[in-house]
């Protein structure tokens, strides 16, 4: 009888303890990304703060713009664009537990009303509204997003560390410390035929031009009577566009305008002192 009631206080202690016990058990340690851990398609090496720093300027990032990280890694470069520069944010990162610790770092950092890091796949996931792009990606990676970018908008202004657009050269590229970053603006597409007309000193003209285009570089020709006269010094930046030309009187006239679309137009000087107008349709 005694033995009984031992074994039935014994039992009894115990079913009390287990609440306890379960108390006491060791919490799982919190998510801790390692340099060089894997990825989808990448190692992950978290970029440099100076290079952040540089990267967002090259891009000279204000409160207005719309930045997005391709592969976020730990967040700190949405977090840097939200921080130092006032910007929106969002960081794609694939691998959910690492997406997870990011946006607690913008939590911690006091900039989730501005930065949010979403789990997905930059390959699918839509950034289209993005007038940033930053990335640290592989060559290949670049690559096989370049068109994608490139159907962006034009002026939206991208940021690479470290890795080229292989033949799309860069518009800027900077050096911090034998690193490197190398920037772009998305170009308009200008190439093909183009009905221009020039409004000035109380006359109005209409010619044909064309443009070549590979990327940012552009050069092209237009009619001028019989002749097939040369555009010079023809710059495209983003939806910016410059040319001058010599007309058929010898004049120079040096024009600066906006694309949108199937449209461009803007302002013209000449060397002789005429100022006027130019539209210019796509055919």
């Amino acid at each position: 009888m005694h033995l009984f009631r031992f074994a039935a206080a014994m039992l009894a202690a115990l079913l009390i303890a287990l609440p306890a016990a379960a108390q006491t058990k060791p919490k799982p340690e919190a998510y801790e990304p390692q340099v060089g851990q894997a990825g989808k398609d990448v190692i992950w090496v978290p970029t440099p703060d100076e290079v952040v720093d540089r990267m967002l300027r090259m891009a000279q990032v204000t409160a207005n713009d719309y930045v997005v990280d391709l592969g976020a890694g730990n967040g700190k470069i949405a977090i840097a664009a939200a921080k130092d520069f006032g910007a929106r944010a969002l960081g794609i990162e694939y691998n959910p537990e690492m997406a997870r610790h990011a946006q607690g770092n913008v939590e911690k950092a006091g900039v989730a009303g501005k930065a949010r890091i979403i789990q997905g796949d930059i390959f699918v996931t839509d950034f289209t509204q993005a007038t940033v792009v930053t990335m640290y990606l592989l060559p290949a990676l670049n690559l096989k997003l370049r068109p994608q970018i490139l159907a962006m908008r034009p002026g939206t202004r991208v940021v690479s560390h470290s890795f080229t657009m292989d033949d799309w050269e860069a518009d800027e590229t900077s050096s911090m410390d034998g690193r490197r970053a190398y920037f772009w603006i998305v170009p308009a597409n200008v190439a093909g035929a183009w009905q221009l007309e020039v409004t000035g000193g109380g006359a109005s003209e209409k010619t044909e031009m064309t443009l070549e285009q590979r990327y940012q570089k552009i050069e092209g020709s237009l009619v001028l009577g019989p002749v097939q006269g040369g555009l010079r010094e023809a710059r495209l930046r983003g939806f910016n566009i410059a040319f001058a030309y010599v007309d058929a009187k010898s004049v120079r006239r040096e024009f600066t305008g906006r694309v949108s679309g199937g449209r461009m137009e803007g302002s013209f000087r000449a060397d002789n002192g005429t100022e006027g107008r130019w539209v210019a349709t796509k055919k």
